[in-house]
C-alpha cells in the first residue's frame, strides 16, 4: 500500500493514466467492437493452460467440472475485448471478469486463494522494491532511515500493507459480508458511464447471490487493514489523522485501479490487437 505522505502525487499518476488511455483509446475500440472477431480459439488455448495459470477470473474447482460457469463466448455472441490474466503481462489482474460473462458464486476458499494469488504473485515483489525505493527517495518515513538498511524498512512495510490490503478487502470482508471480491466490467455504453460504474465499485459491489449491494468489504476491510499497519509503524503515525489518510488513500487508489481495468481491455486490442 502506498504511503499516505505520497497520496497526491501517487493518486494523480494513477487517474492520469487511467483517464487519458481511456479517451485516447475507447472511441476507436468501441467501434472494433462490433468487428466480427473470432474469440472462441484464444479461450480454448486459455482453458488448455489452466494448469500453469489463474482464468480471467477465479472458478470454483466444482463449477470447473461441472462446466457450470460460462464464458462469453458460450454467453452471447459478443465480441467485446476481453480481461486478461496480467495487465502488460506483468500485473495480475485474475479477479477482473470479462463483460457479460456470468460466473457461479464464491466458496469462502476461491476468496481467500484470489487474494492469496494477488499478494504472493512474483509482480508483488517487484512493484514492492519500486515503490519502497520511491518512498525511501521522497523521504516518507524519516525514522526509517537511508542505505540498504533503510531500504529493508521500507521495502517489508510495503509487503506488509499489501498483504493486509489484499487479504483484508479481497478475503475476510468478501466471506464475512458474503460479497463477491471479483471486478466485473461493464465494457457497454460511453465513456463516462463505464468511468462513473468502475470508480465507483468502492461503494457498490455484488453480494454473493448475483444482486448489487454497498461495498462493506472495500470499506470496512480498507479500514481495518490501516487499523492493523498501525502496529506496525512508528508510533508517531498511531493517531486516527494518519491512518484516516491511509484508509481513505487505499480506497481512493482502489477505485482508479477499477478504473483502468474496466478500460485495459480496450487498450490492450488497440495497442496489442489482442481479444
Amino acid at each position: 500500500m502506498p504511503s499516505c505522505l505520497n497520496t497526491s502525487s501517487k493518486l494523480a499518476a494513477v487517474y492520469a493514466a487511467a483517464l487519458l488511455l481511456a479517451v485516447w483509446t475507447c472511441a476507436p475500440a468501441l467501434q472494433a467492437q462490433q468487428l466480427t472477431a473470432g474469440t472462441s480459439s484464444s479461450l480454448a488455448s486459455a482453458n488448455d493452460s489452466v494448469a500453469d495459470s489463474l482464468p480471467d477470473a477465479p472458478i470454483p474447482a466444482s463449477a470447473m467440472q461441472s462446466g457450470q460457469a460460462t464464458t462469453p463466448a458460450a454467453n452471447s455472441a459478443s465480441t467485446d475485448p476481453q480481461q486478461t490474466k496480467r495487465i502488460l503481462d506483468i500485473m495480475p489482474n485474475f479477479r477482473s471478469v470479462s463483460a457479460d460473462t456470468k460466473l457461479p458464486p464464491q466458496s469462502a476458499k476461491d476468496k481467500f486463494v484470489a487474494a492469496g494469488h494477488d499478494t504472493f504473485d512474483y509482480s508483488s515483489f517487484l512493484l514492492a522494491g519500486i515503490q519502497a525505493g520511491f518512498s525511501m527517495y521522497t523521504k516518507s518515513y524519516p525514522e526509517f532511515h537511508q542505505g540498504a538498511a533503510g531500504y529493508g524498512r521500507y521495502y517489508w512495510h510495503t509487503l506488509a500493507d499489501t498483504a493486509s490490503e489484499n487479504f483484508m478487502v479481497g478475503g475476510v470482508g468478501p466471506v464475512i459480508f458474503h460479497q463477491d471480491n471479483r471486478y466485473y466490467t461493464l465494457g457497454h455504453g460511453s465513456i463516462g458511464h463505464r468511468a462513473l460504474y468502475a470508480a465507483t465499485r468502492v461503494l457498490i459491489t455484488r453480494k454473493d447471490d448475483g444482486n448489487n449491494t454497498f461495498n462493506y468489504s472495500e470499506i470496512i476491510g480498507s479500514g481495518a487493514s490501516a487499523g492493523v499497519s498501525s502496529l506496525y509503524y512508528p508510533s508517531s503515525y498511531r493517531t486516527w489523522t494518519k491512518v484516516g489518510q491511509k484508509w481513505l488513500t487505499s480506497d481512493l487508489i482502489d477505485s482508479a485501479s477499477f478504473t483502468f481495468k474496466e478500460f485495459w481491455p480496450d487498450i490492450n486490442h488497440k495497442f496489442f490487437h489482442t481479444h
